[in-house]
Formats: structure tokens, C-alpha cells, sequence
């Protein structure tokens, strides 16, 4: 299932077209994915620059043609000789910052066209590597059965991080090929599994995990305006900086949230306003 069907049956179980996600989800994959509905939507694209964190199983041994279970095997090779500190070491030369050549089957596009679309075209893709982040990549469990070494991880990394490439690049780095085989999104941001709805449990009982005032107040810093700031904000307009780095929620003293600020010079400046003055 993708992340369009799973919006597609949101739409449905909520009665509105009004409906987005925040990070798309590999088909391949389970857990958290970020939707909103009607206004939230609203917030969704701030959240995609989100920390998020994964659980995996990376296959050691076999390559294949996607970088993970759903492709063709392209090669097998022994692993009889990859020691589990070999592993360890391979995982540990992968934190921090570092330069990672997306999927060639990733969503990101190659002259107008997704590399994915190429990938199944039969044309050769290469992608350039991009800077990402890595501040936790742990190895959890090292399973060896019929050749393959099957090595359990947890990652926590920056936004634009390819899970099925650190397989490759762990396997690359043995020697020995590497690819997913499991892949679940246990966090994005500040939003987890434990407050996370199944599709047939919403299909139940449609309720939210959170309310866009109980969102907004989870996913950023807060800034308590005045009654005269909160209606400067209904309208758009500038209010004093707050000296608070990045986006933040101004919320009025009723405890809406009125809109999404960011300080410039200055000033602070509305991003999205949520309650307009219009609404």
C-alpha cells in the first residue's frame, strides 16, 4: 500500500478531500505516516524536514535490483568470512554526517521524471549524493541462516535519509551486498507509534490522534501572544521577534493556535496562518 492510498482511504473514512501526509512512505514499509485533515494539511510540508527514526532488517549476502526484498536478486555472495565486528564497524562508519547517493527506485526526480519511473523504464539512473544526517544507527540483532546474515537496526536520521541505501551501503562496504528486507518508520518528529491510528481502526471509529491546536503545540516551540498579537496574526501581520530559532506556534491566550511564525530581523513573520481573521 502507498502513501496515496492510505490519503485516498482517509478521504473516504473522513468524508473530505481535504487530505495530506507529511513524508511518503515506502510501499514496502509499515508504521508512522503523518496525515492531515482539512486545515492541518496546512502544516504538513513544515513537518517533512522532520528528524524521523526506523526500525529495519538489512540482508547481507544479496543484492537486488530495487536495493531491497521486492527486487530481482542480482548477485549472491558467501558471507561466511563477515564477522559480526565487521558489521559493527561497517554501521559505525555510516553515522554522522555523510554523503548518500539516493535509491535509484527513490521518488527523487532526474529531469523532470521520478527515478523510480526511469529505474522500471530500463534506463541506467545515477544520482548524485546529497548531504544527510545519521545521529543514531545501532545494530540490534545479527540472525546467519543459509548463507545470509540478516542484521536488525534502529536509525534515527535527518529528513531525505534512504534506509534501503544504508542497506546497500553497509553491504557495499563488506563486500558482500546488502538490501532491505524490513523497513518500519517508528517516528516523525515528535509524533510516534504509540499515538498512531490503523487504517481499519479509523475505518471503525474516525477519530484524531491529535486536535491542529494539540499538533502544532507537540511538533513546535511555543510563543504565548496577547489578545492584540493574536489578532495582529488572524491578519498577517508582523509582530515583534520572540528570539525563538526556527518555526514556531504562536497560540492565543483562549489556546488556539493562530498561525506558525518565524523571527526575521525585526520582526516575526506569519508562515501559514491557521485562524485567520476571515475564518
Amino acid at each position: 500500500m502507498t502513501s496515496h492510498d492510505i490519503v485516498s482511504r482517509c478521504r473516504r473514512i473522513f468524508s473530505t478531500r481535504k487530505v495530506g501526509h507529511a513524508g511518503t512512505l515506502d510501499p514496502m514499509a509499515t508504521g508512522v505516516l503523518v496525515v492531515g485533515i482539512e486545515r492541518a494539511t496546512k502544516i504538513l510540508g513544515l513537518l517533512t524536514a522532520t528528524e524521523k527514526s526506523y526500525t529495519a532488517t538489512i540482508r547481507l549476502g544479496q543484492t537486488t535490483s530495487t536495493e531491497d526484498a521486492e527486487g530481482e536478486v542480482l548477485q549472491t555472495v558467501s558471507t561466511a568470512d563477515v564477522t559480526d565486528a565487521d558489521i559493527e564497524s561497517a554501521v559505525t562508519g555510516l553515522r554522522g554526517d555523510i554523503q548518500q547517493v539516493p535509491s535509484s527506485v527513490s521518488a527523487v526526480k532526474v529531469g523532470g521524471k521520478r527515478a523510480y519511473r526511469l529505474a522500471r523504464e530500463g534506463q541506467v539512473v545515477e544520482l548524485p549524493a546529497r548531504p544527510v544526517r545519521i545521529d543514531r544507527f545501532v545494530v540490534c540483532d545479527i540472525r546467519r541462516a543459509g548463507g545470509a546474515v540478516d542484521v536488525d537496526v534502529e536509525v534515527d536520521c535527518s529528513s531525505g535519509t534512504y534506509i534501503r541505501a544504508l542497506a546497500r551501503d553497509v553491504g557495499a562496504t563488506l563486500k558482500v551486498g546488502g538490501h532491505l528486507t524490513a523497513l518500519r518508520r517508528t517516528r516523525v518528529g515528535r509524533f510516534g507509534l504509540d499515538e498512531a491510528h490503523t487504517l481499519e481502526a479509523l475505518a471503525d471509529n474516525p477519530d484524531l490522534s491529535y486536535s491542529l491546536d494539540e499538533a502544532c503545540l507537540l511538533a513546535f516551540p511555543r510563543r504565548d501572544l496577547t489578545e492584540e498579537e493574536a489578532e495582529s496574526a488572524r491578519h498577517g501581520r508582523a509582530l515583534n521577534p520572540a528570539g525563538i530559532d526556527g518555526v514556531y506556534a504562536g497560540k492565543a491566550p483562549d489556546g488556539q493556535v493562530i498561525s506558525l511564525l518565524r523571527d526575521e530581523p525585526g520582526r516575526a513573520k506569519s508562515v501559514v496562518v491557521l485562524r485567520p481573521a476571515t475564518l
